[in-house]
């Protein structure tokens, strides 16, 4: 990819029909979880982004990635750990199910989280 991805749409479809479908559900249950959120590309990856970054998402050679950030991960360490693989990120195999319903709660977290930093600033 030697031009820069404008939007979420661009980057989907830079992949084989498979990952793309799987691409989409990941961006419509993260819009179904935070529907106040706003789309952007950040780090040349499909974001979502509230009162601040709320999680990033993108496919890999043989994984999806997932990046809600350090606090999103830590509040679920022991239901997240066979799928960590760093600070900040969670790894999704392609030849397996995204676990969706701990996905939910990392995603109504991390909005909790960004909403209340806001209201922390204000007050």
């Amino acid at each position: 990819m030697t031009e820069k991805i404008k939007n979420i749409d661009e980057y989907i479809a830079n992949f084989d029909t498979e990952v793309q479908k799987t691409l989409n559900e990941l961006r419509n249950f993260i819009k179904s979880e935070a529907p106040d959120a706003t789309e952007k590309i950040s780090y040349g990856m499909p974001a979502f982004y509230l009162k601040g970054n709320l999680v990033h998402f993108a496919a890999f050679k043989g994984h999806y990635g997932f990046f809600p950030g350090p606090s999103g991960i830590d509040e679920f360490e022991e239901e997240l750990s066979p799928y960590r693989s760093g600070k900040g990120t969670l790894r999704f195999p392609f030849n397996k199910q995204i676990p969706w319903d701990i996905l939910k709660k990392v995603i109504q977290y991390r909005v909790k989280e960004n909403l209340k930093k806001l209201d922390d600033k204000i007050n």
